[in-house]
Parts: structure tokens; sequence; C-alpha cells
């Protein structure tokens, strides 16, 4: 396996792959002194010297005795065809190109394609409308250069190209956290799963499994950042995917049960930008005055049908004419007329003017439309969101797919998501969080919760450390760089604010097992984290995996490994199919079946949804044992 990057994702995927698959790593970084580091808290000082050093050593310890794969690093400052034939990228089973920048990754895996057009590649790309274009080009070449058309599928056979966003993995947890504190969502290709954290049973209950009980948590729950949250927690720590007498015997603990599975299905077209409604086109006093000028006309118009009996409709136009002073003077007409002619005038007098002021605040609602928002006054119960980069503009998108409501808070009047802002009519505050009163313009004193997504930990600590000093109760879910400070600070926030949720989200704790799983050519759905821990939800077919072939669901079920959730079947068979196995299905038009019976008996040619841990799905889908050569 070959890795390519310049952050802490590379590193996390390198020591996921090692550490989890025992895969061979080549890890290729640019040198020390130009490679792009998060901010962290203490820099300058020898104890935290270098995150690299930090995540080498967790490469080079060894997991539970086992035997782990090697790895090497190799300095470059870019990736080109020469650095890249130094990796092995020739002779190599699968190449990750994780650089922060999208034309990085593009140009070296179209070097990587033609080096070795049966490589597995796995990009990592914002763009994702680029990204679908990229996958069926590199594909199509690699078909073309092979001379084999047929397309991978989820078993990972043959040549396939995967474009996966840390951005899109990471958003759904973030965007739940800042809700509810307890939800986990992943949502890919229209499946929706979501899990919920429910609170611990009163003594002699049992935890509701819903559909399934994927995880139990920590037998403490002061403390759930720190390391009775993680996998060097033993038993007090969080088991996932317990079985059922573990799950019975659980009181007393709380538990992650799977609550609801859904079909999303394509998103509905979001409404054009600029274009406002007519209730914020003109203001309530304006509306008032064209409503009462139109009452005149009617009255005019029911007064000269009566005076004159003329036609209801020649009676309006005739109205109409004398508002706006284009009809000929009733000089020589009888006294009811020449009355209504007069009153007729002057209600046009009063038109203009009303007119005059509707046009231009119809300009100014155009042109602010374009412009930053301000939070309305009277705004309560939404979502502060700092930080419009990458993860942030993401999140913002699902909070407001969600009608959630959320004032941004952003230093750069540029960012990435203050178009996305604008066009989902979002207010945005302009300012440094850091300064004084711009918290107080997002209104954080009747927030329900806030978001820290700035790629600065001491940003995201210090805007914490102030809300909480402001409201002491608040939600806060703070993106933290590095593990050892975010221990230490989460430890100490929840020792201050006990009554407070304070939850922290590592992006690339949450992407790594995804990428590493695309790598091995296996189909991750998402990642739901659990404490310090990491569940995996993937696309397995059946075929080849002595653990799941020719066994039923209750025998290929492994406690704490990995557990058979659905089952996909072709839409002809999926009645026929639930009514003799007696599984419960979806709706019409659904692949997928819920809740299969523990006697189905899986077959070769089946395909199933499972939930995993890390080192459970590296053991099912791994590859097989091959000799190693000296790197």
């Amino acid at each position: 396996m070959v890795v390519c990057g310049d952050d802490g994702l590379a590193h996390r995927l390198a020591a996921e792959l090692r550490g989890v698959y025992r895969e061979q790593v080549t890890l290729v970084v640019p040198p020390s002194g130009r490679r792009v580091r998060q901010p962290m808290v203490g820099r300058a000082r020898a104890a935290s010297a270098a995150l690299l050093d930090m995540v080498n050593a967790a490469v080079n310890r060894s997991g539970n005795g086992e035997q782990s794969g090697t790895s090497r690093e190799l300095e470059a400052a870019e990736p080109t065809e020469d650095v890249l034939a130094e990796a092995g990228v020739d002779r190599a089973a699968a190449l990750a190109l994780v650089y922060d920048d999208d034309e990085t990754n593009i140009r070296a895996a179209l070097t990587a394609r033609r080096l070795n057009p049966r490589l597995r590649l796995v990009l990592r790309l914002y763009n994702r409308r680029l990204g679908r274009h990229i996958e069926q080009l590199l594909d199509q070449s690699a078909a073309l250069a092979t001379g084999d058309a047929r397309q991978s599928g989820l078993d990972g056979a043959g040549t396939s190209t995967t474009v996966l966003s840390d951005a899109d993995t990471a958003a759904p947890a973030l965007a739940a956290t800042a809700l509810v504190g307890t939800s986990k969502v992943v949502e890919t290709d229209g499946l929706l799963l979501r899990a919920v954290e429910r609170q611990p049973p009163r003594p002699g209950e049992v935890a509701d499994p819903g559909l399934c009980t994927l995880a139990l948590l920590s037998t403490t729950s002061n403390d759930p950042a720190g390391a009775d949250g993680s996998e060097e927690s033993g038993e007090q720590g969080p088991q996932l995917l317990p079985d059922a007498a573990a799950v019975e015997a659980a009181t007393g603990r709380g538990t992650v049960a799977l609550e609801q599975v859904s079909y999303a299905g394509p998103p509905l077209p979001t409404t054009r930008a600029g274009v406002p409604p007519f209730g914020e086109l003109f203001s309530r006093r304006l509306r008032w005055s064209l409503a009462g000028l139109g009452a005149c006309v009617v009255a005019l118009a029911v007064a000269l049908m009566v005076v004159t009996d003329d036609h209801p409709l020649h009676a309006t136009y005739v109205t109409l004419l004398d508002l706006f002073a284009i009809n000929e003077p009733a000089h020589n007409k009888d006294a009811g007329r020449q009355v209504l002619q007069l009153l007729s005038g002057f209600v046009g007098l009063l038109l203009l003017p009303v007119l005059l002021a509707a046009v231009l605040e119809a300009l100014g609602t155009f042109r602010n439309a374009s412009a930053v928002r301000k939070p309305p006054r009277g705004l309560g119960g939404h979502v502060v969101l700092l930080g419009l980069g990458k993860i942030g503009t993401r999140v913002l998108t699902r909070l407001r797919e969600m009608d959630i409501p959320v004032v941004c808070v952003e230093a750069d009047p540029e960012a990435r998501g203050m178009a996305t802002a604008r066009r989902l009519r979002v207010p945005v505050v302009l300012g440094d969080v850091t300064q004084e009163g711009v918290l107080e313009a997002a209104k954080i004193h009747r927030a329900h919760s806030l978001l820290a997504l700035t790629s600065v930990d001491t940003t995201n600590l210090e805007a914490a450390l102030y809300a909480r000093s402001v409201r002491s109760r608040l939600r806060v879910v703070l993106r933290l760089y590095d593990d050892d400070f975010a221990t230490a600070v989460y430890r100490t926030l929840r020792a201050a604010h006990p009554g407070a949720l304070t939850r922290s989200r590592s992006v690339t704790h949450l992407s790594a097992p995804a990428f590493a799983g695309a790598m091995m050519g296996r189909q991750i759905l998402g990642a739901i984290p659990v404490e310090r821990r990491v569940l995996l939800f993937a696309a397995v077919k059946v075929a080849g995996h002595r653990q799941l072939e020719g066994k039923t669901v209750g025998e290929a079920f492994r406690a704490g490994a990995w557990r058979v959730l659905a089952l996909e079947v072709p839409d002809e068979e999926r009645e026929a199919a639930a009514r003799a196995d007696g599984a419960g299905g979806g709706e019409r038009g659904s692949r997928l079946v819920w809740e299969l019976p523990d006697t189905y008996v899986l077959r070769s040619e089946d395909r199933v949804v499972l939930a995993a841990t890390r080192r459970g799905l590296a053991e099912l889908l791994g590859r097989r044992a091959r000799q190693r050569t000296d790197v």
C-alpha cells in the first residue's frame, strides 16, 4: 500500500493500514520544513515536537501482540512520476492520494494510472461533481489499458477508483452531535442509518435494543473523552457489537441502538439564490398600503357602477382611467360622476409614492440577497457554527437540509463557504471569534449549541470557554487536532461543567477507516463514533468469505467483530424472500431486507450490509497472506 499526503489524514491512514490490516505501507510526505500541519497549542515546546513523531510512535507499536505490516517513509515535495516510481506504485496493490489540494491528487492519479493500470486508486477530493467524472475517467482508462471492460464489484476484484471526501464523511456526525448530542448518522448513496445513544436503564430494566444494539457505552459516563472511552480501556470501556447475553446483563450502562433505517433518495433541487419569497420582497407597511389602495379602487368602481348603472368591467376601466389621469374631464356629467372622478384622481396621487417605495424596496431586497445576512432579532435555539472551511461548509449544508436555524461566524469574507451561506440565506457574522462582541452578535446567549470547526485549536478552545462562561449548559462540539491535547481539554471541561454536554470529533479519526477500507477494495458506507472508538458499516459480497458463506445469520455473527444487518436481493425476489424467511422488508422497491432471522442461510451470491469494528473488518475482509519483500 502506498499513501501520499501532506497532513494528518495521511499519517492516520498509514497507521490504520499497518496496525489494523497489517499491510506493508509506504508513506510519501513532504519534507519536514514544508509539511502542512494543523495548528496546535504549545507547538514550540519539545514535549509536543511534531505530529509526525507521535504518529510514527503509534505506527511502530504492535497491536495486541499480533504481527503487523512493515512501513517506510519517503520525503518528496510533490508526487511526481519519479517519486511514485520510487514508492513502488508499479507493483503496489493500492494507492491513496490524500493531499489537501484536489489538483495535486488528480495529477498524481493520472500519472499513477499510467504507471500501473491495475492499481486500485483512492482519491481525496472536495469537489464531488468533479470526483464522479474523475472516477469514470480513470476506470475507463484502466479498462482500455488492460483490455478488461468489466466493472469492479463490491468484492474489490479488478481495478477500481474510489473518490472520497473527509468533509462528507465527518459532516453527518458533526451535524447530528450539534442537534441532539447523541445521534450518529451514516448516509451514503441514499441509505440512511441513524443510531442513538440511550441512557442507562433503571435497576431491573433491560436496555431497549431498537432494531439492534450496536454498542454498550462505558461503565462511567463522566469522562467519555478520556482513556475510558478508547480501545485500551478494557472491560470498563465501550463494547462494540455485543451479543444478547451482554446486552441483557448491561444494567446501568448506556447503549447505542440502531433506531432508524430509511432511503433518503436524491436531494431536492435547491431554490435559486437571490430570489426571496414575496413576503420578504416588500415590507409589511408597504403591503398594507398597497392593499388599502386596492380597496379604494374597488370601492370607487362599485360606486361608479351604482351611480351610472354601468357594467362592472367598464366601470372598473373608467375608474382606472380617472386614477391615472388619462380620462376626459367629466364637466358635462352629473355631480356624482364628477365627485367620483375627483376622488379617483386623489387616490392616483397617493399611488405614486407607494409605487416608488415598492420599487426601491424591491431593489434593496434583491441587493441584500447577495450580501451577508445578519442574525434576526429574537433568534433563539439555533446552532452557532464557527468556521466556513471545507468541514464547516458541509456541516452547514447538512444542518440546513434538516431546517435547523444556523448562525455562522467567519473571519475571512472570501472563505470557501461564504457563497453557500448566501445561497442558503444563512446569517453570517464577519469577524474574529476571539474578539469581544463577535459571539454576542451571533446570539450565543440564546443558542442551542456551538460547533467550533475552525482549523486552529486555540480558536476553537477559546470560543468554547467563552461560550461556556456566557451559558454554562450550552452544548459544545469542538474540532481539536491533537488527541492528547483534546483529552486533557475535555477532561477539564467535563469536570468544570458536569451538567453540560461536550463532544470531541476528529475529522481524520472518522475518515481514515473509510479510506483504508476503500484501499482494501471494500465499500465502506460510513463510520459512527462510539465515544473514542469507531464502528464501520460496509457492503460485502458473501462469496469467498468462509466466515459468512453457508452459515446462518446467527452463526455468522461474531460479538465484538462483525454483525450482518441487512440482505440485498433483486427486486423481483424481495417479497418472496421476505415471506419465506419471515424477514421484515422495507417499502416497495427497496433492495434491502432488514431484521433478518438468525436462521437465514447466507449464500455465495448474496450481498449483505454489516456493522464491524476496524479489526473485525480487517479480519473478515483482509487480503490473503503473501510473501513479504524487503523494502
